[in-house]
């Protein structure tokens, strides 16, 4: 083998390859004779078809194996002999090759940078600390108490109003004709509750018992169901019954309604989510901060080809998002008035920054010898599976039967334990802060232009056929 490097441009190297034809051929010549102890060819024994015979029928194919096998071979030789780390799968292209001639070709690859860390022991970081509000407490206490609040009957003759419960009949009419689950009997309806379309409780506000209200609304534009979206509706209302709300009492009673023994435990457990609420967002926070004193820390040539892949994962989100945005009549964000070329600059930016970052991060795991394990991988794939009650055993076994979804996993897992190491060499110190403090959370990347590239999911509409008086229920996971 002999390696000509033909051009070095800082993380790009090229290189020309040549491989002799007799090595070649004592490669094909090796793999015929293994093939010869297998092969059955019609009066030879196994073992004893004559060579020339098997490379008059195997010969083409055996010379591509062989092809492929010494290009492999010799490439990866030729980089290993250089101590290259390739950062992407070299670009090969065979120059010239004959049968009975020297086997040439060329490779293009893009190496990894030498990377030198800073001294982590000089970093200074300040980490939040935020003590559970009291009032929050409260405040969640009585959200609680809302969701299992009671309805007593209204005795008194008044006019119902926002927050009772009218017990109703209903037919709902398109054009004159009744249509199906527009209709029912004894029907439990909270004024205010927007579990109606827009326009159909805010007109049973007022009314008292026994009276008959004529409600008449428009079914949205987007409505689950496509033979009512945007008609126009009457809907022949009965009042059968007022009831008052009463949110439940806030004592032990209400605390063994969600599972637990007494109020006093209720509280200690809502203010222990909310610290670990805070805590979790006070560590993001380090996080971050983190991530910009080691972005500003460190300047090294990353290759282009990883900034390629990056930029354009970050611009397919974008332009997905963009989609959505316009499908659903909304105003894409701001940044979307920009000129797509501005864009594309600034997004760049940010891949470039992340490509450093994960490079960096890389190395600092690498030569630490930092791990993830088989639990901590266990662990991860269980809190996805969470995420789908009734199909976790169908997510886990995705991921045990993918490696690109366990790779997945694995690398937010990696990134957190290389966050933990720096973090306990780094100065860190506790400063006691308030929640306002605390949400004021920095852009996600740091410099002016560094602004996210998330992926938002388009909104989901469902409908409930039973009962199509109601709204159509509308999630949008972009906000």
């Amino acid at each position: 083998m002999q390696v000509t490097e033909t051009k070095t441009e800082g993380l790009l190297h090229e290189f020309v390859i040549a491989v002799s034809a007799a090595e070649i051929e004592k490669n094909v010549t090796s793999r015929l004779a293994e093939i010869s102890k297998t092969a059955r060819v019609p009066g030879f024994r196994p073992g004893k078809v004559p060579v020339a015979l098997l490379r008059k029928q195997y010969g083409q194919s055996v010379m591509g194996e062989v092809l492929e096998h010494t290009v492999n071979e010799t490439s990866q030789k030729a980089l290993q002999e250089r101590d290259l780390r390739p950062a992407l799968q070299p670009k090969i292209e065979v120059t010239k090759f004959e049968d009975g001639s020297d086997l040439e070709y060329s490779m293009i690859v893009e190496i990894l940078p030498l990377i030198e860390p800073m001294d982590f022991s000089k970093i200074k970081l300040e980490r939040m600390t935020v003590k559970a509000d009291e009032k929050e407490i409260e405040n969640t206490l009585e959200r609680i108490a809302g969701a299992h609040k009671t309805s007593e009957p209204v005795t008194a003759k008044r006019k119902s109003k926002n927050g009772d419960v009218l017990i109703i009949d209903f037919v709902g009419r398109v054009d004159g004709e009744e249509f199906a689950g527009g209709k029912a009997e004894g029907y439990s309806l909270e004024l205010g509750s927007g579990s109606f379309i827009p326009g159909f409780e805010d007109q049973l506000i007022g009314s008292n018992v026994g009276d008959h209200v004529a409600v008449k609304v428009s079914f949205p534009a987007d409505y689950g169901a496509e033979e009512l979206a945007g008609k126009e509706a009457e809907f022949a209302v009965d009042v059968k019954e007022l009831r008052a709300s009463t949110p439940a009492a806030i004592d032990d009673e209400l605390a063994k309604k969600v599972g637990v023994d007494d109020l006093k435990t209720l509280k200690n457990n809502i203010r222990e989510e909310h610290e670990r609420e805070f805590k979790d967002m006070s560590r993001q926070r380090v996080k971050r901060e983190l991530l910009d004193v080691l972005s500003d820390g460190h300047s090294f040539d990353v290759p282009g080809g990883l900034v390629d892949n990056e930029f354009e994962t970050i611009w397919a989100q974008f332009e997905e998002h963009r989609q959505q945005a316009k499908e659903q009549g909304q105003d894409a964000e701001a940044e979307a008035d920009k000129p797509d070329d501005q864009l594309k600059e600034e997004y760049r930016e940010i891949a470039e920054r992340r490509v450093r970052l994960g490079l960096l991060l890389a190395e600092i795991g690498h030569t630490n010898n930092l791990k993830v394990n088989q639990e901590d991988v266990n662990r991860a794939m269980m809190v996805e599976a969470r995420r789908y009650p009734g199909q976790e055993q169908e997510v886990m076994e995705y991921f045990r039967s993918n490696p690109e979804a366990m790779q997945s996993l694995s690398a937010p897992i990696m990134e957190e334990k290389v966050v933990d190491f720096i973090l306990e060499i780094a100065k860190v110190s506790d400063k006691e802060s308030s929640i306002d403090d605390l949400l004021k959370l920095p852009e996600p990347e740091s410099g002016a232009k560094k602004k996210s590239a998330s992926k938002k999911a388009p909104a989901k509409k469902t409908a409930d056929k039973k009962a199509p008086a109601k709204k159509s229920t509308k999630k949008d996971d972009t906000k």
